[in-house]
């Protein structure tokens, strides 16, 4: 019923401008459509990422979006970081931390939050 329709991240955030600013700026996405003042909606790659303004933002503990970014991913890790963004560090079994970076084999992730604390993910697939 699903396997041929594509799917969408849409994350919850407490402060639309804020979010814009992370999600425009710092993450370079560009808006692609406005669907009122509460919420923008991103292409990113051949998905579409939503972020609206919601009482609930925050309050996820697991991953809301992964970007598999391939050859790019240390680059993309230095300009995060240039920008002030704050990678988060955890103990995940097989995964050995190499600074900001987790490391299995030629596998390589990093997580970091939006302003309003949802989880991000980044890897080199």
């Amino acid at each position: 019923m699903l396997a041929d329709k594509a799917a969408m991240a849409t994350i919850a955030v407490k402060d639309i401008d804020a979010a814009k600013t992370f999600y425009g700026e710092d993450l370079g996405l560009k808006e692609s459509k406005t669907m009122g003042r509460d919420v923008a909606v991103y292409q990113s790659g051949n998905s579409t990422l939503v972020v609206y303004k919601s009482e609930f933002a925050g309050t996820n503990k697991a991953t809301s979006a992964t970007w598999g970014v391939g050859d790019e991913f240390d680059t993309i890790v230095t300009n995060l970081k240039n920008k002030d963004v704050a990678f988060e560090h955890y103990d995940v079994p097989g995964l050995e931390r190499q600074g900001d970076i987790h490391v299995m084999g030629d596998f390589k992730a990093a997580w970091f939050k939006d302003p309003d604390g949802n989880i991000l993910h980044i890897n080199n697939r």
